[in-house]
């Protein structure tokens, strides 16, 4: 997991309208892709270049659109994360395999998907702190989705994989549950969404072998008990790559499987 690269440029793209691909019609939901490397996918990408393997589960689809870092919508496709990861080798994550088991859900899936990638590889929670580059590129970013589909778009969770960077630190594995109830709420207040979904993905290795792995997971699954509307799916036991961090292409297109399910539960 490289670390944070400045995500400053990001910031002057504020001044560009969202146009391009218009967001779907329909029953559209969008989703916020949020975290560290796992979230915005190494799958096939852990030997210094991307196989380029783009399961079927991972196709591109006229019902799944991606939010550009331009701020447009447009077609999604691996690696998903593109431009938004920035300065790290990108592959396949769990976005559109998850994108395609809502759309496939009969009679409570939507019309079509809106992902809105955010996920920064290398980066703790202490990054995502309301206030920080990461976090307002969030919101911005989710803010903007939102605008560019003209009101035609439900905002329906925020999907979060992150803490193996916390596994490395006493200090940051300790403060992980009241940094992550506090981000949950920042981000709810901060997009007016007071009951907004979240979906947490329980971490299933640590960066550089961390030692703090089982405390950073105990504190992922008390944040469900602890806010209202947080659901935990489990990584652990998912094949992971050769590098001992990230998950392999068939662990991420089963993590995207997991996460629909969670989601499609709610409904």
């Amino acid at each position: 997991m490289a670390m944070l690269q400045p995500v400053l440029p990001f910031l002057l793209l504020l001044l560009l309208p969202a146009a391009g691909r218009p967001c779907p019609g329909g029953r559209t939901r969008v989703f916020i892709l949020a975290g560290q490397s796992n979230m915005s996918g190494r799958g096939g990408a852990t030997n210094g270049t991307w196989d380029g393997v783009v399961p079927p589960e991972c196709a591109p689809s006229p019902r799944i659109s991606r939010f550009s870092p331009a701020l447009r919508w447009e077609e999604a496709r691996e690696p998903l994360h593109a431009g938004i990861d920035v300065g790290n080798v990108l592959g396949v994550g769990p976005g559109m395999p998850f994108a395609h088991a809502v759309l496939a859900a009969a009679g409570v899936g939507p019309a079509a998907v809106g992902l809105v990638p955010c996920a920064q590889g290398g980066t703790p929670l202490a990054n995502w702190t309301r206030g920080t580059e990461l976090y307002e590129r969030m919101v911005t970013r989710a803010r903007a989705a939102l605008d560019g589909c003209g009101g035609g778009a439900e905002l329906a969770a925020v999907l979060w994989y992150q803490g193996e960077t916390d596994a490395m630190s006493r200090e940051d594995a300790e403060l992980y549950q009241g940094r992550m109830e506090t981000l949950v709420r920042d981000v709810r207040r901060d997009l007016g969404r007071p009951d907004l979904l979240v979906i947490e993905v329980g971490i299933a290795t640590a960066q550089y072998n961390g030692k703090y792995l089982s405390e950073v997971r105990e504190a992922q699954k008390a944040v469900t008990r602890t806010v209202p509307n947080v659901r935990y799916v489990d990584a652990m036991g998912l094949p992971i790559a050769s590098d001992k961090t990230h998950l392999t292409t068939e662990a991420q297109v089963q993590l995207g499987n997991m996460l629909a399910k969670s989601y499609l539960e709610t409904l």
